[in-house]
């Protein structure tokens, strides 16, 4: 889950796990930065004063170096959903506005990372997400959170979104349900129907009319919980 600062992303990666595990699906939720030492460093320095450009891109990529070898795929391998609250996608949003080259950045960051499935980008205008910043959570603005530099980021990830095929763009201003079931929609109808196929062994199309156990079973069951079908499939 991608977008500037208070487009919503933690409230919707918070509902999207909580909607997987009901309808029976393991998952495994996390966030960059991370808890490790690098992101508490990173944390520190938005809120205390920031590193130099170089030592918060190094801070960065070792904290998700970290991240994907302790806690992304080992649970890939076990066969889990995993949900991020940010991940490189923001570092060449962010990083790609402060001195570095969006391009370059963008090339690293596909080196070094696990490219995931789908990326749910929640755009809002720059003023909704501070206003939500100051009042809905309470929280005084940190040093990435300002107006100028916050519709540079937002360029950028509107950018990503219009280049990378994985990248799903939704509109963060409706209220929260409303999102919620755009992004449900978005993910069961489209963008994870390759991979839940992928995961049972069929094609689309017989995932979409098999009767066979394992096939349109799973994809069925979590539309059916979404609200996208009303009956089950036959």
């Amino acid at each position: 889950m991608e977008g500037i600062d208070g487009a919503g992303k933690t409230t919707q990666v918070a509902l999207l796990e909580q909607f997987f595990l009901s309808a029976g699906e393991r998952v495994k939720r996390s966030k960059e930065p991370t808890d490790g030492p690098w992101g508490q460093k990173i944390r520190q320095s938005a809120a205390n004063g920031r590193m130099t450009w170089t030592e918060e891109l190094h801070a960065l990529i070792q904290d998700r170096t970290e991240h994907i070898q302790n806690v992304i795929q080992p649970a890939l391998n076990d066969g889990q959903i995993v949900i991020l609250d940010r991940y490189f996608y923001s570092t060449i949003a962010y990083q790609g506005t402060t001195g570095g080259d969006v391009d370059a950045l963008t090339a690293q960051m596909f080196d070094i990372s696990l490219e995931p499935d789908v990326v749910v980008l929640i755009d809002v205008p720059p003023e909704i997400g501070l206003a939500r910043i100051e009042h809905a959570r309470g929280d005084k603005p940190n040093a990435f959170e300002n107006l100028e530099n916050l519709e540079r980021v937002r360029a950028v990830f509107q950018h990503l979104a219009t280049t990378h095929s994985n990248v799903v763009l939704v509109d963060g201003t409706p209220p929260i349900e409303e999102v919620r079931k755009t992004i449900l929609a978005k993910l069961l109808e489209s963008a994870l129907v390759p991979r839940l196929s992928m995961t049972s062994g069929p094609s689309i199309d017989s995932l979409r009319s098999s009767n066979a156990p394992g096939t349109a079973s799973r994809l069925a069951k979590l539309r059916r919980a979404a609200g996208l079908l009303t009956k089950p499939q036959k």
